[in-house]
């Protein structure tokens, strides 16, 4: 029988496009009533550039849970205020959204019109800001603004998602909905053509803002009293400012991710 549970274990945040500071996450994070969780997780996403394929990544499990202070995987804060349906944090949250040039395709950014040796490689930022968050019966719902704080992009998301949290026998099911605007310093670092590309020859695309709206599944089942199993699907429905750059994969349309992780609690 399904039903509502308030929360259940976090594995991490749905890296790279990455919800960092998402309802789903949250969800999974409140029922750990364990102040420390540690484990390792894999994360694998369908690349929108030209010729990278699957991306592979493996992450720490890492996670936290005090009064003020938490850690979760690759995110983290403060509690500025906490009551009973409403939360109000401080947050810090890596943005895994960087490529090396290497990995992409010689032959497919030559069809785009792009020489791979003239561009250059983008790097992973931080992000800070801060997040609210609306709990009851009915799910959860959070609002969040960052900005980088690196300026690796010099830009800045504000994002919006809906989870809930169901049971099915010992396995927890969190599906989710949720939306994202990036502003234009941020797509055209990630998906754009920089200045220095463009003085070398690469043709200009300065895309502007974009919003990025996504679905998602996440998972955790219990393995003894400490172990236990989490993961998680996603999809990204990817914008014309992000398709249509010369560095993407033609013909691509979305993005798919799967994570899947093992922790123990102490």
């Amino acid at each position: 029988m399904l039903k509502y549970v308030v929360s259940v274990p976090f594995l991490l945040p749905a890296a790279a496009l990455a919800q960092n500071t998402s309802s789903t996450g949250d969800l999974l994070a409140k029922a750990e009533n364990d102040r420390w969780s540690i484990g390792v997780a894999a994360a694998a996403r369908q690349s929108p550039y030209a010729g990278e394929g699957t991306r592979v990544r493996p992450l720490p499990l890492v996670t936290f849970e005090g009064e003020r202070i938490f850690w979760r995987g690759v995110s983290g804060g403060v509690h500025l205020f906490k009551g009973e349906s409403f939360t109000l944090d401080a947050v810090l949250a890596g943005r895994f959204d960087g490529v090396d040039i290497k990995d992409l395709g010689r032959r497919e950014l030559a069809d785009n019109g792009v020489d791979r040796t003239l561009l250059e490689d983008r790097d992973d930022g931080l992000d800070a800001g801060l997040a609210a968050s609306w709990s009851s019966r009915a799910g959860e719902f959070k609002l969040s603004a960052v900005a980088d704080v690196t300026d690796t992009s010099g830009g800045y998301e504000i994002a919006a998602d809906y989870a809930y949290a169901l049971t099915w026998g010992r396995t927890t099911l969190v599906p989710g909905v949720g939306v994202r605007w990036m502003s234009g310093d941020v797509v055209k670092y990630y998906h754009g053509t920089l200045d220095e590309e463009v003085a070398r020859g690469v043709a200009r695309y300065q895309p502007g803002s974009a919003v990025v709206p996504q679905i998602s599944v996440g998972f955790s089942r219990p393995l003894g009293d400490k172990w236990r199993l989490m993961g998680g699907v996603d999809y990204r429905f990817l914008p014309n400012e992000i398709t249509d750059s010369p560095m993407s994969e033609p013909d691509t349309d979305g993005s798919a991710g799967l994570r899947i992780g093992i922790t123990r609690s102490f």
